[in-house]
């Protein structure tokens, strides 16, 4: 039912796996990604393609969503997919296609986004679920969790408290996707029932 996407480790991917969401595979564009054991280990089908095998991104992305169209599923979702996707591919699973960043977006899209942050100054940080678009790192927000960022914070610690916010709030918005409470009217989304799409952590 929910094809997940990784490039590493896949502690997000495993994050929903451990929510009891029903993710049906694991797909990565790399062989030695840590995730695909770990999904293996837990009976989750696994694939492999390779983004070096493939002379363009869109020769790669046909191959991608081809492994997708495999599953069937209702939904993708990207965790820790470090490759930009083509717009015939975001097209192609429009509506369907989640991502979760490491940022409040809009602020501090692409990569570094830690250390951007505290260069900036800034006093409050935190993660993004939002609908994938053909723009990179934005898209139509689902939920997000926000962390102050304390004196004595360097790019480490500050990381792992959004992550463990990241493994909070992508469940949350997994699930409500599939529980069919994801309304998106006039680029922004809506939760039917109400449920808050902020999570403030305490520390």
């Amino acid at each position: 039912m929910v094809v997940v996407l990784i490039s590493g480790r896949g502690s997000n991917m495993q994050a929903l796996v451990e929510a009891g969401l029903p993710v049906s595979a694991v797909i990565s564009n790399r062989a030695q990604a840590e995730g695909l054991r770990v999904a293996a280990a837990r009976g989750i089908a696994t694939r492999v393609v390779e983004h070096g095998g493939h002379a363009t991104r869109e020769a790669f992305d046909a191959a991608l969503a081809a492994a997708i169209e495999g599953f069937a599923p209702r939904l993708v979702a990207l965790a820790g997919f470090m490759r930009i996707l083509t717009p015939r591919f975001v097209e192609r699973f429009a509506g369907r296609l989640l991502n979760i960043h490491p940022s409040l977006l809009p602020a501090f899209p692409g990569l570094h986004t830690h250390e951007r942050a505290l260069a900036a100054g800034v006093k409050v940080h935190g993660c993004t679920v939002h609908f994938v678009t053909a723009e990179l790192d934005h898209g139509p927000i689902v939920i997000q969790a926000a962390v102050p960022v304390r004196a004595d914070d360097d790019a480490v610690t500050l990381a792992a408290r959004v992550l463990k916010q990241e493994h909070v709030i992508y469940p949350k918005a997994v699930r409500w996707f599939l529980d069919g409470r994801v309304a998106l009217a006039n680029g922004a989304v809506h939760i039917r029932g109400g449920d808050a799409q902020l999570v403030m952590a305490p520390h």
